[in-house]
């Protein structure tokens, strides 16, 4: 694949990475790929050949999904994020060979891991965003979304609320370990950070500067 004109973005959770990518693709006349947008895909995988991705397809009762020990989730969230790759480079792959992609820039929310982006482009097409491990921990839930909202609410029908929020907490915290941090900045790409004082114009500027687009 040609991946000249195409842009991606990881890093942490509540680091302004969906809205990011939907910004700079209306600034720059581009394509936006957003967050998970491997989802598209999903209702004609075969579980067999990707079961962590259609986990969440087939779940007949999703308080399972909620009752989960941190450790069994942070394993099912690994191996989801390789089984996303797949998808969501046969996507980029398809979406390159489409007229309407030609000449225009494509931005990226991107579950594809670091040591596959080094392989396929180059540091000035990858940036890192990434916000203070408390705020994924802890205002998970603030978000009104409708996944987060529909989570939450899973755990307030449990016969101990508190028990089943203190146990997400726990993934979250694990999630958001050094070790993770640690490979985020230390991965080779441009890093920014979020800042609750900057402006969504003063972020796609620096995204830009960091793509050098600007």
């Amino acid at each position: 694949m040609d991946l000249n004109n195409v842009y991606f973005i990881i890093g942490t959770s509540y680091a302004g990475k969906s809205t990011t990518v939907k910004n700079l693709a209306k600034r720059h006349n581009g394509i936006a790929l957003e967050e998970n947008y491997h989802d598209a895909k999903l209702p004609e995988l075969d579980s067999k050949e990707f079961p962590n991705l259609c986990y969440t397809r087939d779940l007949q009762d999703w308080h399972e999904f909620i009752r989960r020990t941190p450790e069994q989730y942070i394993t099912w969230l690994k191996n989801t994020k390789k089984e996303c790759e797949i998808i969501e480079l046969q996507m980029l792959e398809e979406l390159l060979a489409k007229p309407e992609a030609q000449d225009r820039k494509i931005f990226v929310d991107t579950n594809i891991r670091i040591e596959t982006l080094h392989r396929i482009t180059d540091e000035h097409h990858v940036l890192v965003m990434m916000a203070p491990p408390e705020d994924g921990i802890n205002r998970f839930f603030d978000r009104p979304d409708a996944e987060k909202q529909f989570l939450y609410q899973l755990m307030m029908e449990e016969p101990d609320p508190q028990a089943a929020l203190d146990n997400y907490r726990e993934m979250l915290t694990q999630l958001h370990s050094k070790e993770s941090y640690d490979e985020l900045l230390n991965a080779g790409f441009p890093v920014i950070w979020r800042d609750e004082n900057r402006t969504f114009e003063q972020t796609m500027d620096l995204a830009d500067k960091a793509f050098g687009l600007a």
